[in-house]
């Protein structure tokens, strides 16, 4: 029988790039997925060649099916750096993940809303309409950015802010957990 939710929480980890914040959300998930609780939605992981960043991954956590998202050989009007980014990823598998997530998940991921998810308006409707649902979520967000829909997001009473540092990159996975699960470990 899978343990019970407190109320839904919706929990923003922010952090500066290589922080840890999708360390820390891969742990979360962990620990949630222990205790017999459903996780869903959409992880953002780096793709390495020789121990080298290329490109970045999504993967929908409920089905585990992965999409090239962006990477330095994707040639795309749609660039953030030296990557080039796949809308088509993103709207397609990502946009997916989030709904199938709010359908059948009992705590729904999003990781990261950053600067290239928010090119997309289909993407950038889906973590709203997710925000907007009755479920715990724990997403990750770009610190610095400016884009709208990421303070939009920061604005969100509901939403707590919680930062990744070096310090407390360990504990915060237990405490976040602690907050979803509405008690002490």
């Amino acid at each position: 029988m899978p343990r019970r939710l407190a109320a839904p929480v919706k929990i923003g980890i922010t952090g500066l790039p290589g922080s840890g914040k999708t360390q820390t959300l891969l742990r979360i998930i962990q620990l949630l997925e222990q205790e017999g609780i459903k996780v869903g939605g959409m992880v953002t992981e780096p793709i390495e060649d020789h121990h080298r960043r290329s490109g970045f991954q999504i993967t929908n956590w409920l089905t585990k099916e992965h999409e090239v998202f962006a990477h330095e050989s994707l040639k795309s009007r749609v660039r953030s750096g030296r990557y080039g980014v796949n809308l088509s990823a993103l709207e397609g598998l990502g946009v997916r993940s989030l709904a199938e997530a709010r359908e059948s998940a009992d705590v729904i991921v999003i990781d990261e809303v950053g600067k290239m998810e928010v090119e997309s308006e289909p993407f950038t409707h889906s973590v709203v309409d997710t925000l907007d649902a009755d479920k715990s979520i724990v997403m990750t967000l770009h610190k610095k950015s400016r884009n709208p829909l990421l303070q939009d997001i920061r604005r969100r009473d509901e939403l707590r802010l919680l930062e990744v540092t070096p310090v407390n990159k360990n504990l915060l996975a237990f405490k976040i957990v602690k907050l979803l699960t509405g008690r002490a470990h």
